[in-house]
Formats: C-alpha cells, sequence, structure tokens
C-alpha cells in the first residue's frame, strides 16, 4: 500500500509534465477548418462548443498537480472536468486520454477537441482542450493558472502531437 502511495505522484507527474521538444505539426487557421455538416454533426459541435466554452470559463483557475475541480486542476484534469459537465466520461491521464480519444486531423480541429502534446518524454504527458482559432485552454504547469494559448507558437506547434475528440464519439447514434 505504501509503495502505491508513492508512485501515485510519480504518475500523476507523468501525466501532465512540461519539459522539452518534439517534431512539429500543422495546425488549421479557422478559416481553413471545413464547416459542421448536417443536423447530427450540428448538435455533436453544440456539445464541443460547450466543452471549450465552459474550459475558458476556467481561464484564471490555480494550477493544481492532480487537481481535477475548481479548486484547482492539473492538464488531464481540466480536460476529465470539461468533459464531464458535460456527461462525457473520459480517462484520467493526458496519455490515456489520447489513446482512448477518436483521432481527429489537425485540419479538422473543432472546439472541444483535445490537443495532446509530448514534452520532454516518449509518451504523450500534456493535454489542452481546443477552443477555435487555433487556440487552446490548459494548466500549464505548477504556478501558473488555466490559460489559453496558440498553437502556432513555436513552443507547442514543436511538441503538438495529435488531437482527438470525445463529443462526437458520445453523440454519435
Amino acid at each position: 500500500m505504501r509503495a502505491a502511495l508513492a508512485l501515485a505522484p510519480a504518475l500523476l507527474l507523468a501525466a501532465c509534465s512540461v519539459l522539452a521538444p518534439a517534431p512539429p505539426a500543422p495546425v488549421p487557421r479557422a478559416s481553413e477548418a471545413p464547416p459542421p455538416s448536417a443536423p447530427a454533426g450540428a448538435a455533436a459541435a453544440e456539445e464541443g462548443a460547450s466543452i471549450a466554452a465552459l474550459a475558458a470559463s476556467l481561464i484564471g483557475t490555480p494550477y493544481h498537480f492532480g487537481g481535477a475541480d475548481e479548486q484547482g486542476f492539473d492538464c488531464s484534469g481540466l480536460a476529465l472536468y470539461v468533459h464531464e459537465r458535460v456527461g462525457i466520461a473520459i480517462p484520467r491521464t493526458a496519455a490515456e486520454q489520447q489513446r482512448e480519444a477518436q483521432p481527429v486531423p489537425l485540419a479538422e480541429l473543432r472546439p472541444g477537441d483535445l490537443v495532446f502534446f509530448r514534452i520532454g518524454a516518449r509518451h504523450v504527458n500534456h493535454v489542452g482542450v481546443y477552443s477555435g482559432d487555433g487556440r487552446f485552454i490548459h494548466a500549464p504547469h505548477a504556478g501558473v493558472a488555466v490559460t489559453s494559448a496558440d498553437l502556432h507558437d513555436a513552443y507547442y506547434a514543436r511538441h503538438l502531437v495529435s488531437a482527438g475528440r470525445y463529443w462526437s464519439v458520445a453523440a454519435a447514434p
């Protein structure tokens, strides 16, 4: 039991640590994204927009390692929280969230999608909520509150590895 308690902080740290580079990936500008399709697509897009809006409403919330509530968030805790609020269960860590999400080409990002980063590790260890116009919301690291950032910023573009979606999976018939 004692070993499990000692291992838990290390696992959470690996889920959202922010450290060093990986290859750049193209990210769409708002004008490059295709319009949502059909009524079912519109309903799913609304769900994605709700996820993004909720994440935006949390900007300024303190970073808290292992946090997944309005007292404080780490990166994957923020993604988990906003999805749970719209009734979608997702895994806890950034790596698990990436593995289980429906992959989304970066050129087809929609608000509410998750963007995944590999920062100083061989696996995904950071996640943010795409909010549109090339921006995402995330809990960067200790000492920095939930904030918005630009996927085109050289640092984030260099570390971005993929994107995924849960809301269309949940909204599909």
